[in-house]
């Protein structure tokens, strides 16, 4: 008989409480801060709060009669094993037969109720599709509450940070350059008026750097664009004295990052606005709406021209990513070598393993932060695709199966994101033909050329072909873009196959750079990922049209212990011996010890 989880059924209690006195039937929490930011810091972990799921992307609806929370295919085995007890249904998203959370709410929802949920957590988008597929029954929705407040006593507090500056030098451009292009994508757009909400899209912009979101180095911030004035709602704390000289010297004014909407409410709109939904939280939307309605100007819901800025990046930017992803590729490579001849030597858990691997990469020089935290899952574990090891819940590693490590780190001058499978001892004949398939189709993908406008959607088949010809998919993208000093995972460009209502497409263009990482997850079993990050380059231009194709940025070797050379066609073996060969001529000059270069030599050789 499965075992109670008293403390969140309790916590759940007294939520529900808190929803009687509001008048609220249905209350929804999802992952998210007010910038709907992929990670939350502590003060957002509400959803976690109320139902012990921990993964960074989750939505928990809650009413009197039951509580459901939905999540996608990388945390189905996650989601089930911490939710044990709690009474909470775990709804598996895109999976036949299971509603969408608004197709859930008008099934379940009687005419006239109330659905209630913080409007600052809410995206424009998700809010406006349940005001529209509500409305038939006469559904209110109550945004102006967040009522963990009154629940959760012990919370953390709203994450508050110094800012600093990065030298223009170091980005490549000027924030006044960058500044200038965002007003002439305003006048496009016939607009006199810009919010900017995305954390990571207003420090690219202004070429600051903070440290409020977990592995990601942005500062709680709004910005507002006219045509002579540049406003930063930041937190007065996190304002150094060098942020405040620097602002000064470029021309912007500081404001209060609580005085947002305060602002909106005493503006007076003369000309049409700026927004993105996708970026834009409800209540700010619902407050823009009501102010630009009396002023009868328009709400003009266009893409930030930051973004697409900010995901091709310019010389300056490509030439220090390129060199620190050698950096961290010869650093991860000297890890390899350690697991590999520490196994069973030394004690050694997931989490130590982990930790090892920290503490290399901090070591290297314009160090930041991790980029995100380190992915060190061995054997079944590494069947969860985001599993995270801790000190307290960690598997030892032996001198069998294989380890799967996906990490990467914030330096001065780039990020990283990189994942190698690696064997430590005896492996299954099953295993070696699905990390080979894995790694076949890693490189077919690398090696792609494609017609400019090609989205991710027309290449990611390269990556799955070799899978799917043994009948086994991975239920999650094969790439995302990687911001420079910034997010590991931007957008606007992927790479996955399937087509989802409403999703971001965008043609992959020169200058942005994409992970390439496709993988096999065996529940209870093993789990394989190959992670390169990719370059799109120019390749030929002629009758018809610009080709492009990728390089390579990430530089590690494949585990060759768990190649099967007899299921691979000579091209792709082809292909794992010139990569191999290069990443010996990029990466052996960065690795100082004789004994780790000669392994490399071996670890590279051809097949």
């Amino acid at each position: 008989m499965e075992q109670e989880n008293k403390v969140i059924k309790d916590r759940l209690s007294a939520l529900r409480a808190v929803m009687a006195k509001e008048g609220i039937d249905y209350y929804m929490m999802p992952t998210s801060d007010f910038h709907n930011s992929e990670y939350s810091a502590d003060f957002f972990k509400v959803r976690e709060y109320f139902c012990g799921f921990d993964g960074s992307n989750g939505t928990l609806v809650v009413s009197q009669e039951e509580a459901g929370m939905w999540t996608d295919g990388r945390y189905f085995i996650q989601a089930e094993n911490q939710m044990k007890g709690t009474g909470v249904k775990l709804y598996k998203m895109l999976e036949p037969g299971v509603p969408t959370i608004s197709e859930y709410l008008k099934a379940n929802m009687k005419e006239g109720q109330t659905l209630g949920f913080d409007g600052r957590v809410i995206s424009t988008s998700i809010g406006e599709d349940l005001e529209k597929k509500l409305s038939a029954k006469k559904v209110s929705l109550k945004i102006d509450k967040d009522l963990a407040e009154e629940v959760w006593t012990d919370r953390p507090t709203l994450p508050c940070h110094d800012m600093y500056v990065l030298s223009d030098e170091l980005c490549g451009k000027s924030f006044k350059e960058k500044l200038a292009v965002v007003r002439e994508k305003m006048n496009e757009y016939g607009t006199t008026f810009h919010l900017l909400s995305k954390l990571d899209d207003i420090m690219w912009l202004t070429n600051l750097r903070g440290n409020d979101v977990e592995c990601n180095p942005v500062a709680l911030s709004y910005a507002v664009i006219t045509a002579d004035e540049f406003l930063l709602f930041a937190q007065p704390d996190e304002v150094t004295d060098e942020v405040k000289s620097y602002c000064d010297k470029v021309g912007i004014t500081l404001k209060d990052y609580h005085e947002l909407f305060s602002y909106i409410e005493g503006t007076s709109f003369t000309g049409d606005v700026l927004f993105d939904k996708r970026n834009t939280n409800f209540l700010t939307f619902k407050t823009l709406s009501k102010k630009t309605k009396e002023a009868a100007v328009s709400l003009k819901n266009e893409k930030d021209p930051t973004e697409l800025l900010k995901a091709c990046k310019n010389e300056t930017e490509l030439r220090n990513i390129r060199e620190v992803y050698l950096r961290d590729s010869a650093k991860l490579t000297e890890f390899i070598y350690w697991v590999k001849n520490n196994v069973g030597k030394i004690p050694m858990t997931e989490y130590s393993a982990a930790m090892k691997l920290d503490s290399m990469r901090a070591a290297l020089p314009g160090f930041i932060e991790l980029s995100f935290p380190t992915i060190s899952a061995y054997k079944a574990n590494a069947a969860m695709a985001h599993y995270e090891a801790t000190e307290d819940n960690c598997s030892e590693i032996k001198p069998e199966g294989m380890l799967l490590v996906d990490s990467g780190g914030t330096y001065m001058g780039g990020t990283t994101d990189v994942t190698r499978t690696i064997v430590v001892g005896h492996i299954s004949d099953e295993i070696k033909r699905n990390y080979t398939a894995t790694v076949m189709g890693m490189l077919r993908l690398a090696k792609a050329n494609f017609l400019e406008g090609c989205t991710g959607k027309n290449v990611d088949i390269l990556a799955r072909q070799p899978l799917w010809n043994l009948g086994i998919d991975y239920q999650h993208g094969t790439g995302h873009g990687i911001g420079y000093v910034l997010n590991v995972h931007e957008g606007p460009q992927n790479i996955r196959w399937r087509f989802t209502p409403g999703q971001n497409e965008a043609p992959l263009m020169p200058g942005m750079i994409v992970s390439d990482e496709p993988g096999v997850y065996i529940q209870d079993e093993y789990g394989i990922r190959i992670e390169n990050i990719v370059e799109v380059v120019k390749r030929g231009n002629g009758r018809y049209g610009q080709f492009l194709g990728f390089d390579h940025l990430t530089y590690v070797p494949i585990d060759l212990e768990a190649i099967d050379t007899s299921i691979m066609d000579s091209s792709d073996i082809k292909a794992l011996n010139d990569y191999h060969a290069e990443v010996y001529r990029r990466i052996s000059p960065l690795i100082q010890i004789t004994y780790i270069r000669e392994w490399l030599k071996e670890a590279t050789r051809s097949i």
